[in-house]
C-alpha cells in the first residue's frame, strides 16, 4: 500500500458543499431517465478488435470493476475480441490521464474515469486535462456508502454521527479518491449536514478502492466512504458493515438506510464513463460508441447494473462531451472556492 495523504478543508467549504449537489457535480441532476438509451434498441456494431481499456488506479476499485464488467459483457456478446483491461496507477488517476492525452491519435485505447479524475486533475495540477480527451460514453452513476469494519463499535449511522460530532478530528475517514473526488466530497458534505466544521475532518486518501479495502478490513480507519458496489463481497460476508447509503432510495442488496431516512438531508452520487485520446479518427470514435451502445442494450449489462447497484446513466458523443465540460468547469470552481486548486 502506498503512503496515504491527509487533507483538511478550509472554511470556504461552507455554503459550497450543498451547491455541489444542487448544480449536479455529483451527478444527482444528470437527467438519467431522459438521456439514457433504451436498452431494447441499438445500432448495428462491428466487433472491436484488439482494443485496450486503461484503469487509472489500482485493481479492485470502482473504475477497475466497471471497466472489467464492461469488457466481459462486450466479449460475451461478441462486441469485441481481444479487449484488454490494464491498470496504470498514480496521482488520483492523473498519471493515466497524462498517458491518455499523450497517445493522441490512438483509436485503440480508452480510459475508464469519473468524477475523481476530474477533481484530481486540478488538485494535482495535472498538465493533461480531461477536456483534451475524446468523449465516448458515460456509463453509470452510483451512490456512496458510509462503511465500517465488522468489529467497529458503530452499529448505526446515529452511533457514528454521535461519536463524530463529539470529536470531529479524532475520527479518521478514508476514501479512494483525491480531494475533489467523490470519496472526498461525500464525507465533507456529510460533515456539514450533521453540523461538523469540515475543516476539522481527518480525511485519509487512498489511490482507489483496491488500496482502501485493506485499510477498512484492518480497522485502520474509523469509517470509510465509497461506492458499496466496490466492496459487495465483503459486505455480503459481513466483513464490512454499511451504516447508510447516499442515494434517494435504498440500494438493493445492501441492508442499510439512506441518509435521508436517517434524518440527514443529503443525497450524493458518483459517475463513471469512458474517454479516448485526443485526435482519434472519426471512424474509431464511432466504432467505440457503436459497440458501447450495443453493450448497453444487452441483458448482460442490465443485469450487471442491478447486481452492482449501479444506476443506468448512459449518454454518448456530443451529449457526453457537454456533460464533461460542465463537470470540469464546476469542479474547478468548487475546488477554487475550497482553496484546493
Amino acid at each position: 500500500m502506498r503512503p496515504t495523504r491527509r487533507f483538511h478543508l478550509p472554511a470556504a467549504f461552507f455554503g459550497v458543499a450543498l451547491a455541489l449537489t444542487a448544480c449536479g457535480v455529483t451527478g444527482s441532476d444528470a437527467g438519467t431517465d431522459a438521456t439514457a438509451a433504451d436498452p431494447g434498441t441499438s445500432a448495428e456494431a462491428e466487433p472491436l478488435a484488439d482494443k485496450r481499456i486503461m484503469v487509472p488506479n489500482s485493481a479492485g476499485g470502482g473504475y477497475d470493476q466497471t471497466a472489467r464488467t464492461a469488457a466481459q459483457v462486450m466479449e460475451a456478446n461478441e462486441l469485441s475480441t481481444g479487449l484488454e483491461v490494464f491498470n496504470l496507477e498514480g496521482a488520483g488517476g492523473t498519471v493515466g490521464l497524462a498517458r491518455t492525452v499523450s497517445e493522441a491519435g490512438n483509436g485503440d485505447l480508452a480510459m475508464l474515469m469519473g468524477l475523481g479524475v476530474v477533481g484530481a486533475s486540478y488538485t494535482n495540477e495535472s498538465e493533461a486535462t480531461l477536456t483534451e480527451t475524446t468523449p465516448l460514453a458515460k456509463l453509470i452513476e452510483e451512490p456512496g456508502a458510509i462503511m465500517v469494519p465488522a468489529d467497529s463499535p458503530y452499529e448505526t449511522i446515529d452511533d457514528l454521527v454521535e461519536a463524530w460530532t463529539a470529536d470531529p478530528g479524532g475520527l479518521s475517514v478514508g476514501g479512494g479518491s483525491n480531494p475533489g473526488g467523490p470519496d472526498h466530497l461525500l464525507p465533507m458534505q456529510l460533515a456539514q449536514a450533521v453540523g461538523i466544521d469540515p475543516t476539522t475532518v481527518n480525511f485519509v486518501t487512498y489511490d482507489g478502492g483496491g488500496d482502501l479495502l485493506p485499510a477498512i478490513l484492518g480497522s485502520k480507519l474509523d469509517f470509510a466512504t465509497s461506492g458499496a458496489g466496490e466492496f459487495k463481497d465483503q459486505i455480503e460476508t459481513g466483513e464490512i458493515r454499511v451504516l447508510a447509503v447516499s442515494s434517494e432510495e435504498p440500494v438493493e442488496g445492501v441492508d442499510a438506510p439512506t441518509l435521508t431516512e436517517s434524518g440527514i438531508d443529503l443525497v450524493f452520487t458518483n459517475w463513471r464513463g469512458l474517454v479516448a485520446p485526443p485526435d482519434i479518427e472519426d471512424a474509431d470514435r464511432d466504432a467505440w460508441i457503436a459497440a458501447l451502445e450495443a453493450m448497453h442494450a444487452t441483458e448482460d449489462w442490465q443485469e450487471a447494473l442491478e447486481t452492482n447497484g449501479w444506476t443506468d446513466a448512459f449518454i454518448t458523443g456530443d451529449e457526453y462531451a457537454e456533460f464533461l465540460t460542465e463537470q470540469d468547469e464546476r469542479v474547478a470552481n468548487v475546488l477554487e472556492e475550497l482553496g484546493l486548486a
